[in-house]
């Protein structure tokens, strides 16, 4: 596997039901199984999302995250205020993508994020002279066999030995057991994306937690191997997104989480 750039990092709107049908992520199925209207209005309706401020923070710590290890891999790593330079240039790119009026909150949002990454790189399992097997890595696994559509997918990091990161900013400290069963379709995912590219098999998934505290903090969980039986289930699921959105099946999900869903005030209208 090789670093490469990533060019599926900002939400596609606006497509048809063949597009959709053509391909199928981790991240859109989540949204299907979370809520089909949601899923509806985030990738059809041509809606774009608004960024928020924690979106903002999720997006560039990512982008220096990436830069991070694209560095270690070519055996030149970002070292003190280099770190710094890429964050600024990283911030500044996302206002210039996606402005957000801020008021007053921008620079303490900024320098919460950058004290995230400050802890991350100070605690980070991942020793500074690791030579990642991949960054950023696109991979798509043809389903065709399954009647099903590609699984296409971009895997954060792998860790030398075929261990497969990915990074996430929360402002809630995981709970290990709760966060890997949140977190299977997406993990399942990338195992059998992983296994597609390499033919190998990885040797298990680490998630790294950013927790936005008022002191942040590092959470890693860790997995083995993905099984037959949670790749079964992954299975199963893309069918049940396949047959739902050729029936066009867009039924909202009403529940908590409906408070912080940035399409509830589009969501109250249906009928």
């Amino acid at each position: 596997m090789i670093a490469s750039p990533d060019q599926e990092s900002v939400t596609k709107v606006g497509r048809t039901k063949d597009e959709l049908l053509e391909t199928i992520s981790a991240s859109r199925l989540g949204t299907w199984l979370s809520c089909r209207l949601k899923f509806y209005f985030r990738y059809l309706s041509g809606k774009p999302k608004k960024p928020s401020s924690a979106m903002r923070i999720g997006t560039v710590v990512h982008a220096v995250l990436q830069q991070w290890n694209l560095a270690r891999w070519r055996k030149a790593p970002l070292l003190d205020e280099m770190v710094r330079t890429v964050f600024d240039q990283a911030w500044a790119n996302a206002e210039e993508d996606e402005p957000i009026n801020w008021g007053d909150e921008e620079e303490s949002t900024k320098s919460g994020a950058f004290a995230l990454l400050e802890t991350y790189l100070r605690e980070t399992p991942i020793p500074l002279d690791e030579r990642p097997e991949g960054v950023e890595v696109s991979v798509e696994l043809d389903l065709a066999r399954h009647g099903l559509p590609r699984l296409v997918g971009i895997m954060d990091l792998v860790r030398k030995g075929g261990c497969i990161v990915d990074y996430k900013t929360t402002s809630r400290t995981p709970d290990s057991e709760k966060v890997l069963h949140f977190t299977e379709v997406q993990t399942t995912s990338y195992a059998m994306l992983y296994r597609e590219a390499t033919d190998r098999q990885e040797s298990g998934i680490e998630l790294h937690h950013l927790v936005r505290l008022k002191t942040p903090k590092l959470v890693v969980t860790r997995s083995g191997p993905a099984t037959q039986e949670q790749q079964d289930k992954l299975l199963r699921m893309i069918h049940s997104y396949v047959r739902g959105l050729e029936m066009e099946d867009f039924v909202p999900a009403p529940g908590l989480q409906c408070g912080s869903c940035e399409f509830f005030n589009e969501c109250k209208k249906w009928h």
